[in-house]
């Protein structure tokens, strides 16, 4: 859903990147920066009911996500280890947002129902990724499935400040309990395609 207006936020961030450039910001310092904005909003705003607050600083961040990686592009600097720190503290934001959502609703909002789909969100969500970069590492594909970063976030930030607004918490209960079933999809269907890919090799 989202990945496929990175054309359009590419071209939105273009100037932006060009900017901070002259400005001598350093695509690793947006990249850590944001992480670090993400986490420390996640882990108060969240776990102290500030849901809606919370979920409209971390979607801005998530917006402007791919913002290093056209800093990188514009100054020639795009290689492996850019790549490598975005998705390593990509994990960290992700792991934050939904850690913060366990705090509030087994603290806050004592409604551990919800609780343990954001807790299987959290461990769902960490397992997609790895199913995907544990496939290249064997020289194959995972990539694709109905539940992608991009989709999980918008979903979950939504449904936080849908919350946070006033709208009851089964929204986000819902919510939650429909990206874990989807993440879960997700990683069924990206070890459905490497397992396809290695009897492929085995057979030639």
């Amino acid at each position: 859903m989202l990945n496929g207006l990175r054309g359009a936020m590419t071209r939105f961030f273009t100037p932006v990147a060009r900017a901070l450039l002259r400005l001598g910001v350093s695509p690793d310092a947006v990249t850590v920066g944001g992480t670090l904005v993400v986490v420390v909003t996640a882990l108060w705003a969240f776990p102290t009911g500030h849901l809606l607050v919370g979920a409209l600083v971390i979607g801005v961040f998530v917006l402007t996500d791919s913002l290093d990686g056209v800093m990188a592009r514009q100054a020639g600097r795009s290689g492996p280890w850019g790549a490598f720190l975005d998705s390593t503290l990509d994990r960290f934001g992700d792991g934050a947002i939904f850690a913060g959502l366990v705090l509030w609703f087994t603290a806050g909002g004592d409604d551990r129902v919800t609780a343990v789909l954001a807790l299987a969100c959290l461990v769902l969500g960490s397992i997609v990724p790895y199913a995907r970069a544990r496939a290249e590492g064997l020289g194959m594909t995972a990539s694709g499935g109905i539940a992608e970063r991009a989709d999980r976030l918008l979903l979950v930030l939504v449904a936080t400040a849908a919350v946070g607004f006033g709208a009851p918490d089964v929204v986000l209960t819902v919510v939650l309990a429909l990206l874990a079933l989807a993440s879960a999809v997700t990683v069924v269907q990206r070890m459905s395609k490497v397992y396809r890919q290695a009897a492929t090799q085995v057979s030639e």
